[in-house]
């Protein structure tokens, strides 16, 4: 038996070195394990229970899309300057706040549903102090991953299991959340999100970083100046800013199905909140798939066709979502359009923080998430103002046909970027 354990672990060893190495370091897995059950309450609060609650309180898809707006309006105009930070901080105590402030607006609005002082004024500001924090946090996430595993190769492996940590929070968020709401009632989601803050500051305590070189800001000229030094150097790296155009339109209107998804779940499939939580849930489950390809992949060489063909099939997704009128064959649909939209965005993450340089890589990613986060505000009420004139429906062929041009055009910058990766 004993020779039998030994070898069961020197195989999974074998396995963990050869296709998940970023697991080797200690940081890297407290990070993951942290992060995995916070963002599955976030993301249970963010996707299914603050949208259906708007919905339920509002019964209007516009004021659906007002408060995606207000949500992540702030996280529009934070995101720059927390790039900054994340160069001229430390991450983990930046992210440390996060946590700390996240749990304290989670509490509340904890405490309000309980006791049934909810109303719609109260979520939009709700929704604001979520912003601000999502602001704070997106570019300090996506650039502590490199900080986690002390070996440089091992960084595209670490930044595709953060994507497969934040699918798998997706997946596990809804699916709880459902089953919650199914049994106790939307409430307890929220309190779930208020527990789930506990285990991420705890690990993110006991992790031991290596201490890096930062140069203070002396002056809000100085932070000016170091923000301008940013989008100079992303303006002027073709490759990177060919990304980042992408990744705005796809969050300008590749994510509107998530906006309007109270729409299609109570209105287009009849539904509950048990089937919004159904769909919320599918989307993840595709992006796991695509995380798990891209952990076991080795080297960006080629990714950048991998966006172009991801970006036609998350349009032709879309399209094929809007004319679906039975939740089966919805729900596989949207595993379909987890799964490109994750090729699609954790590529783009690969391929920038391989070619960007290090001491711009906060400026850098904060771009990346203003890029990918940053125009939803505007793409939420974009959808929900077509979703109100023209129907839910054809806001989502509009949008998937929007996508699909997009994708041609990137097509026309590939030689381009392939130059850069080959180097």
């Amino acid at each position: 038996m004993k020779i039998w354990n030994r070898r069961l672990g020197e195989r999974i060893n074998k396995i963990t070195e050869d296709y998940f190495p970023a697991f080797r370091w200690r940081n890297f897995r407290l990070f993951f394990g942290g992060q995995l059950l916070t963002m599955s309450g976030t993301f249970m609060t963010q996707q299914l229970t603050i949208p259906w609650l708007v919905y339920d309180l509002t019964k209007s898809a516009w004021l659906l899309g007002v408060a995606g707006f207000v949500q992540f309006l702030p996280t529009l105009l934070l995101i720059p300057f927390s790039g900054i930070l994340s160069d001229r901080w430390s991450r983990r105590d930046l992210l440390m706040l996060v946590q700390i402030l996240g749990i304290s607006v989670s509490l509340t609005l904890t405490i309000l549903t309980f006791t049934n002082w909810i109303t719609f004024p109260i979520l939009l500001v709700l929704s604001v102090l979520n912003g601000l924090l999502k602001g704070l946090d997106m570019p300090v996430r996506h650039t502590i991953v490199t900080e986690t595993v002390d070996d440089r190769a091992d960084w595209s492996n670490a930044i595709a299991l953060n994507s497969v940590m934040l699918s798998s929070s997706l997946v596990l968020g809804p699916a709880i959340g459902g089953i919650l709401i199914a049994t106790l009632g939307v409430k307890y989601c929220i309190l779930y999100d208020t527990l789930s803050y506990i285990p991420a500051i705890f690990t993110l305590l006991a992790m031991r970083l290596q201490v890096r070189s930062i140069q203070a800001l002396t002056s809000i000229r100085d932070t000016l100046q170091k923000l301008q030094e940013g989008f100079e150097y992303v303006s002027q790296f073709q490759p990177i800013k060919a990304i980042l155009l992408m990744l705005a339109l796809q969050g300008f209107v590749g994510m509107a199905h998530i906006a309007l998804m109270p729409v299609f779940a109570a209105k287009i499939l009849n539904g509950d909140a048990t089937t919004m939580a159904h769909l919320s849930t599918s989307a993840p489950i595709g992006s796991l798939f695509a995380c798990l390809y891209l952990s076991v992949r080795r080297g960006i060489v080629g990714l950048e066709r991998l966006i172009v063909v991801a970006q036609v099939l998350i349009g032709m997704s879309l399209i094929s979502f809007s004319l679906s009128r039975q939740v089966e064959l919805s729900i596989i649909i949207l595993v379909f359009t987890g799964c490109f939209t994750i090729l699609q965005v954790t590529s783009s993450n690969m391929i920038i923080q391989t070619l960007v340089a290090e001491d711009k890589r906060g400026r850098v990613m904060s771009f990346y998430a203003l890029a990918m986060v940053g125009t939803m505000p505007f793409g939420n009420l974009f959808a929900g103002t077509l979703a109100d004139h023209f129907g839910a429906a054809n806001a989502l062929i509009i949008c998937g046909s929007l996508i699909i041009l997009g994708a041609l055009w990137f097509s026309a910058q590939l030689p381009e970027v392939s130059r850069w990766i080959e180097q």
